[in-house]
């Protein structure tokens, strides 16, 4: 998959003891990449990273990516033929009660990325993840192209927008040159779910602790309705863009949407059902209580447009909606019910996930001939 691309070399991850890099990692490992991971610490408790003993399976750095020394004598010692940056202050909430850590860590930090690159003298292809925050949202009912305004109302939406701008002008202050020897782009995606996410004010991760526990959870906006996607839809756009951009200079510079089918977007209630027919209440209103506690503002709709990645990648979303719902209920049934190897639950869903894609004779995942 991904024509071999990532096999035998060094792939620079950072956040990869996060929940999407904990699973990137994993993809790079059954790929056959070389993974040199970045992070300032494990963000959450339990871990994934920690369940799935990635720190024996890689080399591990623990890193602040505002250490702008530290970060660049990792990167230089790497000398890595891929990046993908995700390292972040990745929690809204957060945002609101620390948000200079939010700004520091989501533009100063990519700022550092990039100027590390800038020193570098090896070829290097370097996807950055921002997220679909990173736009100007007004609540349009059509999706968010690549050419729309990005900024945002949050300091978390405002620090992505800014993100994204300061990657930009990197690339054309000191990568502008065709035959540079880094390659660019950034990869935009939001709503995500998938096993071994256990951050702070996350829908499906209050769902799974509480229903562990056979106790009710709260939520906040039941009617809200979001395009939820599998981590591994995202991912799997990342991985392609990487694969593309590192043979096509065209690409260079480039921003691109990675979002799930149409029909993928369900309101907090639908999947909060769906979810708990996997943890055996006799009825949904067991499993949930609404609250009127919001403490911060929350986007009533936001959605992408990912026609940019289907005519420059060949990459559409893969999942159904129902089978990104079993997906992470098993995932998580398995982690907190069952007694069995996670690292393997993990690859076998990653395998499932890929079956799938083949199967239904999607461009990207079939390796060109």
């Amino acid at each position: 998959m991904f024509n071999s691309v990532y096999r035998d070399k060094i792939v620079l991850v950072t956040g990869h003891t996060g929940f999407k890099g904990t699973w990137l990692t994993v993809w790079l490992l059954k790929l056959g990449a070389k993974v040199v991971g970045v992070s300032d610490t494990v963000p959450t408790t339990p871990s994934m990273f920690e369940k799935l003993g990635l720190e024996k399976r890689i080399e591990h750095h623990f890193c602040d990516i505002r250490d702008l020394e530290k970060l660049s004598r990792i990167i230089e010692d790497a000398q890595p033929d891929f990046l993908f940056h995700l390292a972040a202050q990745p929690i809204v909430s957060r945002s609101y009660t620390h948000p200079l850590e939010t700004i520091s860590t989501n533009v100063i930090g990519t700022a550092n990325i990039l100027e590390c690159l800038r020193k570098l003298n090896n070829k290097i292809t370097a996807v950055f993840i921002t997220s679909d925050k990173c736009y100007e949202n007004v609540e349009w009912e059509w999706g968010y192209k690549e050419t729309d305004a990005v900024g945002g109302r949050d300091i978390y939406s405002g620090s992505k927008g800014a993100a994204e701008v300061i990657f930009h002008a990197y690339q054309q202050s000191f990568f502008n040159e065709t035959n540079c020897n880094v390659r660019l782009a950034t990869g935009r995606a939001g709503n995500v779910i998938g096993g071994g996410d256990w951050a702070k004010d996350r829908i499906v991760v209050d769902c799974m602790r509480n229903w562990s526990e056979g106790k009710v959870v709260e939520i906040r906006s039941p009617e809200a309705t979001r395009p939820w996607q599998h981590v591994l839809e995202p991912l799997s756009g990342y991985l392609k863009l990487g694969e593309e951009l590192s043979s096509n200079k065209n690409l260079h510079g480039e921003s691109f949407n990675f979002g799930p089918k149409a029909e993928q977007s369900h309101s907090v209630f639908e999947l909060l059902k769906d979810l708990s027919m996997f943890w055996d209440f006799d009825r949904v209103d067991e499993a949930y209580k609404a609250t009127d506690n919001i403490p911060f503002h929350e986007a009533g709709l936001l959605k992408l447009n990912c026609d940019k990645a289907l005519f420059h990648l060949k990459w559409e979303a893969n999942l159904y909606y129902k089978e990104c719902v079993k997906l992470v209920s098993e995932w998580y049934f398995s982690f907190y019910k069952e007694e069995v190897d996670m690292y393997e639950k993990t690859m076998s869903q990653i395998d499932m996930y890929e079956e799938f894609a083949i199967e239904r004779s999607l461009v990207w995942a079939h390796d060109k001939a």
